[in-house]
């Protein structure tokens, strides 16, 4: 452990013990043995594998032992699919940072969010601090706001219906009626703006990114500080942010959805 260990949450730590115990060579578990294994007392090892069990983390066999259940496997794949999408983009946004000179994202629309999958960071010193792994409200994001206008009328309705708009500027749509707007403009610019909607002194563009079958699967963009941003250049941003889309488009063909 190290210095901050105490602020640990000990129950985590103790179920992670529990299924680092499953490995290839001894695939199954009963309480007692287990409690032996890793030297929680039996009551303790029940409580968390009841609690793994009900989150699909662990199962129970026929004999009454325990294994990994089918959570674990999910997770697993996500990891797979997320590192596969980045080794596969990693290269196209590195050039596009490289010519546009500014932060390049690479996110997808997940619970409702725009969600960062990728990064390359401004040659020009700018470092906003969106990361990969992270989240940003759809209203709040040039990505979240494109992915939305080009998703589904079930995806949005639901979106309407569960989400309040907030305001993280002066400049951020917070107005239902005004945001659906946006998004039809949205759609028939094919591409999305935030100006400084988000943070102020902050501008994002972003375009769509399609698969083999002409769907919205991912967004591009490109964000930078507003005072180099000028409206005149957005064709030549976007231009730029095409070409790194098609090789993207490319490269996740035989993605369906991500």
């Amino acid at each position: 452990m190290n210095a901050d260990s105490k602020n640990l949450n000990q129950s985590i730590i103790k179920a992670f013990a529990v299924l680092d115990a499953f490995t290839n060579d001894k695939k199954e578990w009963g309480v007692r043995e287990l409690a032996t294994k890793t030297g929680y007392n039996k009551s303790t090892v029940y409580r968390l594998l009841s609690t793994l069990v009900s989150l699909n983390a662990v199962q129970q066999n026929d004999n009454e032992k325990y294994q990994l259940g089918s959570k674990l496997f999910e997770l697993g794949n996500r990891v797979s699919i997320y590192k596969s999408l980045r080794d596969l983009t990693n290269e196209p946004i590195q050039k596009v940072a490289l010519e546009i000179q500014e932060t390049v994202l690479l996110g997808i629309l997940k619970e409702q969010q725009a969600f960062h999958i990728n990064k390359a960071d401004s040659l020009q010193g700018l470092k906003i601090s969106t990361s990969i792994g992270s989240y940003a409200p759809v209203n709040g994001s040039a990505i979240g706001k494109l992915l939305l206008a080009f998703s589904s009328i079930e995806t949005q309705e639901t979106f309407f219906n569960s989400i309040s708009l907030e305001s993280f500027t002066k400049n951020t749509i917070s107005s239902v009626s005004k945001f659906k707007k946006e998004l039809l403009h949205i759609q028939q610019q094919k591409f999305a703006l935030d100006i400084e909607e988000s943070e102020l002194g902050l501008v994002c563009i972003a375009i769509p990114i399609y698969n083999k079958k002409g769907k919205v699967i991912a967004g591009i963009s490109a964000s930078g500080p507003s005072s180099r941003f000028k409206m005149e250049n957005v064709s030549s941003y976007i231009q730029i942010l095409q070409k790194g889309a098609n090789t993207i488009e490319q490269n996740l063909s035989d993605f369906d959805s991500l």
